[in-house]
């Protein structure tokens, strides 16, 4: 009965559509900030969220000094030396560097059968823990005439959907490639020496043919010229957000190549960084144009109802009493505004999460904190401005 005379005598107010527009602003701008903090959010959770996704790249870099009209002419000019190594394990977002090694000695490879062929096949060897998949038997020892091989999973891709169809080849599955045997001549006559090859294995990762490190070192020290197996011409490194721009202008500065693919998201989070930051102002302008004519709205309400204020006040309702009933009257607008653009986020997280699914990429279906925490701060920042709104146009009636 008090709450149906209170609101007779406060709420008489016409002029309901400013009210449902500034609800809409507000309500708009508040989906938009929520928006803007869950796409920088989702990204930051493919780069390096707890999930794995594959197929943005690996957080792994093979590099290389670039070859230029200068370099070619000095010998030497694109080998690291020990120095840019030692460097490069403090470079920008750089968490581990690893050697990769050559053969500098010559390797013949045959095959007979149905597919038969015969070419010289450049080997190299990286420390282990830098294979992303590295095989129970991956070892070698003086002596032992079987050498395990770790090749690229693209030259598989390359045979089977290129070459054997031109040629009339079969196509060959994993499994089967397991099973071919290679014949290796290493060395140059009349030094050589003869080994049997068996592929254990394919690397995403690394495109080349891989032999285990004992290998490449017992091959270099009997076959090879002493002054080039120390030689290094590649690295691969581990990184912990190749997307840092700040890296990217680390090998920019010292003119180190690597596969442009792998840095794509250097200039996709830059892209991203504008689209937050203006998508957040956007969301700011329209939060802070509905958050004035809500309170606008309200103070007019209060001003309309200045002899009803008087009238209250004379019959001896205090200013805190009617302050608390048109804060119970308003506040749960602007905290339902809220919890729509919240249940927005939400179902716009679902979709996005279900979409990259067919993509390969994992992304959580809920936001996470940060996208929380945005909404707490927002409905916190307009809980108060709206109570002191309240509060000061009550007190000045």
């Amino acid at each position: 009965m008090q709450k149906d005379i209170l609101k007779k005598l406060l709420l008489r107010t016409q002029h309901r559509s400013r009210l449902w527009a500034a609800l809409a602003a507000l309500c708009t701008g508040t989906t938009l900030l929520l928006t803007s903090v869950l796409i920088w959010w989702n990204f930051n959770e493919l780069l390096y969220g707890k999930n794995q996704n594959d197929a943005l790249g690996s957080t792994y870099l093979i590099i290389g000094k670039k070859v230029t009209q200068q370099s070619m002419a000095i010998p030497g000019a694109t080998r690291f030396s020990a120095q840019e190594i030692s460097e490069l394990s403090t470079a920008p977002q750089v968490q581990e560097v690893g050697i990769i090694g050559t053969n500098h000695f010559p390797v013949y490879a045959t095959l007979g059968g149905e597919l038969a062929f015969a070419t010289d096949m450049p080997l190299e060897c990286v420390p282990d823990k830098f294979i992303d998949n590295l095989p129970a038997d991956w070892k070698w020892e003086p002596g032992n005439p079987t050498v395990p091989i770790i090749v690229s999973s693209q030259f598989l891709d390359i045979y089977n959907y290129v070459f054997a169809p031109s040629q009339g080849l079969p196509q060959l599955s994993e499994s089967s490639v397991k099973l071919i045997v290679l014949n290796l001549t290493v060395g140059s006559a009349p030094n050589t020496e003869k080994f049997m090859a068996r592929v254990v294995g394919f690397s995403g990762r690394i495109g080349s043919v891989l032999v285990p490190k004992s290998f490449i070192d017992y091959g270099n020290q009997k076959f090879g010229t002493p002054q080039a197996s120390g030689a290094v011409s590649q690295l691969i490194l581990k990184t912990a957000d190749p997307s840092d721009t700040k890296f990217a202008d680390y090998l920019k500065q010292h003119n180190y190549n690597t596969n442009t693919e792998n840095l794509r998201w250097s200039k996709i989070r830059s892209i991203v960084e504008v689209v937050t930051s203006a998508t957040g102002v956007l969301a700011l302008l329209l939060m802070g144009i509905g958050t004035l004519v809500f309170i606008l709205f309200i103070e007019l309400t209060i001003a309309r109802a200045q002899q009803s204020l008087t009238l209250l006040l004379q019959i001896g309702y205090g200013p805190q009493f009617v302050s608390r009933f048109m804060i119970n009257r308003f506040l749960p607008m602007v905290i339902a505004t809220v919890v729509v653009a919240m249940l927005l986020a939400i179902a716009g997280q679902a979709f996005v999460a279900t979409t990259v699914t067919s993509q390969g990429l994992v992304l959580p279906y809920m936001p996470g904190w940060p996208v929380w925490v945005a909404m707490l701060i927002s409905t916190m920042v307009l809980v108060l401005l709206v109570g002191r709104s309240i509060s000061t146009a009550i007190k000045k009636q």
